[in-house]
């Protein structure tokens, strides 16, 4: 069943990428509106988020902010299929401007790898074939139940150049030796680690939520830089612009709540420029500091 399953999904997926931009992110505006239409679970944990993040903003601005971020989370959801499907050149086209990319090149010519780190901020898949084009790069991730699907994103996401790795123990021996001889390690730092994973409690938005202490970790065994990038989604379909920070200091910390701030701060920074591509529609704060109030769940605590 699994497999079916999976077979079903990479089927959408193709006939999806066939889409051109402007059409996938008109399908995707419309199923982000109807999502806000209804009592979804993507308008829930979107309004838990925003209502948790700006609580300095009048109702009718958050309601908006609301709005506007289900219609991106659609678009999002609607262009992965082309970033996976659609030939590697076609992708790299939709780029109409980067900003701060001779950061990463000056870094890489002192003969030092870069820690990148990428948020669930506009569309999070181009920037893994605009970098993976262009350095040696490889990128972590958390494999699918389904090995046929894994197989799958494993090819359409190595497609570019770049390599996957998993983050288990060998793989992060792999990424330090890739850091330490001047390339990319890429890493979506806004994930909620479980308690299996290094993780340390730190300030994003002015809460205290689980984070990981990865990021900081490989930037310190290694002596890397470390960047922050997105690619913001521009207004009628005309494409994106891929944006890079360097990564607020503290870092590389030894102590972990020092290191996490830095990294939440690197976030919540991006994410300010263009709150409404963020996406709130993870359940980002269900790890809040232990026997704080869940705001997904009002009745119940945070572990």
């Amino acid at each position: 069943m699994a497999s079916v399953k999976a077979r079903i999904a990479i089927s959408a997926l193709r006939l999806a990428g066939k889409l051109s931009l402007s059409a996938a992110q008109r399908i995707g505006r419309i199923l982000g509106t109807l999502s806000g239409w209804f009592p979804t679970r993507a308008k829930m944990v979107t309004t838990a988020n925003i209502n948790l993040c700006f609580p300095e903003l009048p109702e009718d601005e958050r309601q908006r902010l609301i709005r506007s971020s289900l219609r991106h989370f659609g678009q999002t959801f609607m262009e992965i299929p082309l970033m996976w499907e659609w030939p590697v050149e076609k992708c790299l086209g939709l780029i109409r401007e980067i900003e701060g990319i001779e950061l990463v090149d000056q870094a890489i010519a002192d003969g030092r790898g870069v820690v990148l780190l990428a948020p669930h901020l506009g569309n999070w898949e181009l920037i893994g074939i605009y970098f993976s084009s262009r350095y040696q790069m490889a990128a972590l991730y958390s494999p699918p139940q389904v090995a046929e699907f894994e197989n799958y994103m494993i090819r359409v996401r190595e497609r570019a150049g770049s390599t996957l790795v998993r983050g288990d123990r060998r793989g992060l021996v792999k990424i330090v030796d890739i850091l330490k001889g001047g390339g990319i390690a890429g890493i979506l730092p806004d994930q909620s680690p479980d308690k299996k994973s290094g993780y340390a409690y730190g300030p994003f938005f002015g809460h205290n939520v689980r984070t990981m202490t990865l990021a900081s970790k490989l930037v310190a065994r290694s002596g890397a830089a470390s960047f922050t990038a997105y690619a913001e989604r521009l207004k009628d379909g005309q494409g994106f612009r891929i944006i890079v920070r360097p990564a607020e200091p503290g870092l590389a910390s030894e102590d972990p709540i020092a290191a996490v701030t830095a990294l939440n701060r690197s976030v919540e920074l991006c994410v300010r420029e263009t709150p409404e591509q963020y996406q709130w529609e993870y359940k980002r704060f269900r790890h809040l500091t232990p026997g704080e109030v869940n705001p997904y769940s009002p009745n119940k605590r945070c572990k």
